[in-house]
């Protein structure tokens, strides 16, 4: 396994932006890369270079204060939940999970460990793919008869795999770590899970626009709802950046971002390897990235400093172009040092 790319610090001149982002040039020459049809339509782009937002372009009808969608990217702020947790000792990623429905002596599924769901390596069978087999098990937990209750949709899933053999990309995985992350926090209800995901992590990043969604059971659909602004959602890609310092104070437990750019093993695909719950594109910059459905990307460029962001609408088709266009927008930013 190759040495992760170190992780830049914050320069002192420069502010955080927890109030307003600190405004910069982007490099001279600089021009954002041309922009084919065959990429879908871009709502919102944003870079932030050397901790300024340097890069802003927005499409119709949209705008600094436009919200957007974050579906998957949601699973990279839930790993950031999950940090904050296992900085406070509530959680340990290499302790068994604490699922009500596995918990009887006979299930294998009791096993599974929290690293395994972040790393999507639970070995549970589930299928992401939205035309397999004519039924796709992530749409029936969103808008079917698991909307009300994400988790419990999750964990009625058996094993297909020994745990930790198998990688397979799981939203429902992702709602299971959500439900976890509830016990831990103590949180009974809607109310009280959000107060708690908005004072620990929105708040202290100053993303004031970021707004989660619950299912009628309480439980963060963290595989897939935060609505946000483009300059919110690079607020959080900053954190990552930073390596979860936030205004000097260690945010995110020292090593927590090293371990979501850890390559998860078979986890190779088209999009790159995965980490936990962060994916690691193709390329030998140390680039990692937020991902979402619809080429919804957040990108971290550590030799660069950069952040970049893009929100809009692709296919499924597009979306990997569109990750492509967006390192080739990364790459016209010079390298640190």
């Amino acid at each position: 396994m190759s040495e992760l790319v170190p992780l830049p610090s914050q320069s002192p001149e420069v502010e955080w932006p927890t109030s307003d982002w600190p405004q910069g040039a982007p490099p001279v020459g600089f021009a954002e890369p041309e922009h084919p049809e065959n990429l879908g339509k871009t709502h919102a782009v944003a870079v932030i270079w050397r901790g300024r937002l340097v890069h802003e372009r927005y499409g119709a009808s949209h705008g600094p204060d436009s919200k957007f969608i974050s579906w998957s990217v949601a699973k990279s702020m839930l790993h950031a939940l999950v940090g904050i947790l296992v900085r406070d000792g509530k959680l340990h990623v290499r302790a068994r999970n604490d699922v009500p429905e596995w918990q009887g002596a006979s299930d294998s599924r009791r096993g599974i460990t929290l690293d395994q769901l972040l790393r999507m390596s639970s070995g549970l069978f589930w299928r992401e793919d939205y035309v397999d087999a004519g039924r796709s098990d992530v749409i029936e937990m969103l808008y079917g008869e698991g909307k009300d209750d994400v988790a419990e949709f999750a964990a009625n899933f058996p094993l297909e795999h020994r745990p930790g053999t198998f990688w397979s990309y799981s939203s429902g995985t992702s709602n299971l770590v959500s439900s976890i992350a509830k016990r831990a926090i103590g949180a009974t209800d809607v109310a009280s899970y959000i107060k708690f995901l908005r004072r620990e992590l929105f708040a202290r990043l100053g993303m004031r626009s970021a707004r989660a969604r619950c299912d009628t059971a309480g439980t963060w659909i963290g595989s897939s709802f935060v609505f946000a602004t483009a300059r919110d959602f690079a607020r959080f890609g900053h954190l990552y950046l930073r390596g979860g310092v936030w205004e000097g104070e260690q945010l995110l437990p020292e090593g927590w971002v090293d371990y979501a750019r850890t390559v998860t093993p078979g986890s190779a695909s088209d999009t790159g390897h995965y980490g936990a719950h962060w994916w690691l594109p193709p390329g030998d910059e140390g680039m990692f990235s937020a991902n979402g459905y619809a080429g919804q990307y957040v990108l971290v460029a550590p030799v660069r400093d950069v952040v970049a962001v893009r929100l809009g609408e692709s296919t499924a088709e597009e979306a990997p172009r569109v990750l492509e266009w967006l390192r080739t927008l990364v790459t016209r930013f010079p390298k640190s040092g």
